[in-house]
Order: structure tokens, then C-alpha cells, then sequence
């Protein structure tokens, strides 16, 4: 694969990167921005601005546009003219700041949240799994679930990154929406023993943060986000390929490109808020890839 190129640069932090109505879109978290570009950054857009930090991203039946409102634990709704509605007041079910979230065929959102004050150094508590019907009623679906991340929903299976699982969990999606039990869609390790952050990253092989649409061979692009790369996994965790960053860690990816073939990453120095904040040195990377995005 060719070396990645700049996309955008610049910015803060970004996640939720979608390839959304022939454009890429991505959340910069602390310019409060969502922003969207044509596939090479040009035409760059503001299409959305959130105080309360944007995250992830997902496109309704009807074309408009879902984001998640980490802090104030809200999904708003972009309407066709601009405008932010709230969609759905998760503060009654999440436990932490909201985080990733995927938006089915049917309208439905899956969303996860962090479950302990990772900025703030605690230690780790297990976050959960929140579904939200379109007419915003949201109830909880997983639970025990090891900082849910980058998650995808393809055909009636849902598939969450639990970065500091060591593992990508599925859950089969039940006609009345609620999920069957958890399990591996990919193992890259043990569960941790320590709760303790610092004493658990030099421990886990994979910390899978972002994670792309499934490909044509079913494979997903995952962003690893303690090892400076973003590998391809096969479903049962064999890694097929990777694409290495350097000095930058690489925290969420997706597929796209008018032919399905182009990788974004998103990338910075580190996760940090406290390093992030005030910088301005994420950027957004491209790369081809030869599986194409699933259709």
C-alpha cells in the first residue's frame, strides 16, 4: 500500500470519521467542530458545530445526519437545514461521557460510553451499550463492556471495539432490537487483570479503538491505538495486513472513496485532553486500499 496522505491537518483531535453522501466526515473534538471534505480535504465544510464535543456520526434513512454530544450525553439531529435537534437525552442511561456510535438501515443508533472518568485517570469500570429507536426512546443493551468504542452494524450483527478488552465483541440484533449474547468476533488477548490504565495498555496486543465498515471480504480496518498502526482483521482475529504511522497513533478509521477503496485515518501524537486541547497537529490520512468498503 502507498504511503498515507495528508487529508487535513491542523486540528485538535479527531474521531468518527464516515464516508457520508459522497463526502468524508469527521468530529474534531475540541474545536467543537464537525467538519466534511471531498475525498483529496478540499471543499472543506463546517457542517456542524457542538459545544459539548462531537463524536460519532451515522446517517438516518432520510438523509439526515445523527452525532453524538459526548459530554452532556445527548444524540442530536442535523435537519435538512442545518439546524441541531436534540434526538435523544441519554443522561438517565450512560454512565461517563458518551463515545462511537453506528446507525442502522432502519434508523435505529448504537451508541457506548465510557463508563469511568478516563481523562481524569480512574480506573477502569466497565461502560455499556445504548440503543436508540428513531423516535429517540433509548433503552440499555449490553452491559460489562470494556470501554465499547469504534462499532459497526452489518446485516443483524453488531460489532463493538473494546479497547481495553483486548477483543472486538458481536452481538446478534433480535427482531425487537434487543441484543443476544456477547461474543468474540475477534480475541487479540486476556482480559486484563489490572483496572489500573497505565499498568493494563503495555498488556493488550491490539487496542482497537475505531473500527471501519466491513469490507468486500468481510474483514474490518481497525485502528489500534497504542501501537502507531491500523491493521485488518479477519472475524476469529487474525490480522491480515497493517499500515504503521511513525511517531502518530491512529485512533479511528473508516472506508470510502467513490470506489470504496480508500482508508481514512484518524491520527495524533496521543489521546490526551490535556495534550490535545491546545494543539493543533491531528491530522486526517488517506490511503488505498485493495478491498473495497462492502456493498
Amino acid at each position: 500500500m502507498a504511503e498515507p496522505t495528508v487529508v487535513l491537518e491542523k486540528l485538535s483531535f479527531l474521531e468518527g470519521p464516515r464516508w457520508l453522501a459522497g463526502r468524508v466526515w469527521v468530529s474534531d473534538f475540541y474545536t467543537h467542530r464537525v467538519l466534511s471534505a471531498e475525498a483529496d480535504g478540499s471543499d472543506l465544510r463546517v457542517e456542524a458545530t457542538v459545544p459539548a464535543q462531537p463524536s460519532g456520526t451515522g446517517l438516518l434513512p432520510d438523509g439526515r445526519v445523527l452525532i453524538v454530544s459526548m459530554r452532556d450525553q445527548k444524540i442530536l439531529r442535523r435537519e435538512q437545514d442545518g439546524t441541531l435537534v436534540t434526538h435523544a437525552d441519554l443522561s438517565g442511561l450512560a454512565r461517563g461521557v458518551l463515545n462511537d456510535m453506528a446507525v442502522d438501515r432502519q434508523g435505529r443508533c448504537w451508541v457506548g460510553c465510557f463508563g469511568f472518568d478516563l481523562m481524569g485517570g480512574a480506573d477502569l469500570e466497565p461502560g455499556l451499550i445504548m440503543r436508540v429507536d428513531p423516535d429517540g426512546a433509548a433503552e440499555v443493551v449490553a452491559e460489562e463492556v470494556y470501554f465499547p468504542n469504534g462499532t459497526v452494524v452489518r446485516d443483524d450483527t453488531l460489532v463493538v471495539a473494546e479497547s481495553f478488552g483486548n477483543r472486538m465483541s458481536a452481538f446478534d440484533i433480535r427482531p425487537d432490537g434487543s441484543l443476544g449474547g456477547r461474543r468474540d468476533w475477534a480475541r487479540f488477548g486476556d482480559l486484563p487483570a489490572s483496572r489500573n490504565i497505565g499498568e493494563m495498555l503495555p498488556g493488550l496486543s491490539v487496542v482497537p479503538d475505531g473500527i471501519a465498515e466491513p469490507d468486500a471480504e468481510g474483514a474490518i480496518w481497525v485502528a489500534d491505538a497504542d501501537h502507531h498502526r491500523a491493521v485488518r482483521v479477519r472475524e476469529g482475529g487474525e490480522i491480515l495486513d497493517e499500515i504503521t504511522l511513525g511517531e502518530l497513533q491512529t485512533y479511528a478509521v473508516a472506508l470510502g472513496g467513490e470506489d470504496g477503496r480508500t482508508l481514512f485515518l484518524a491520527a495524533a501524537p496521543s489521546f490526551l485532553e490535556h495534550e490535545r486541547r491546545d494543539t493543533r497537529d491531528a491530522v486526517l490520512l488517506s490511503t488505498r486500499v485493495e478491498v473495497p468498503l462492502a456493498s
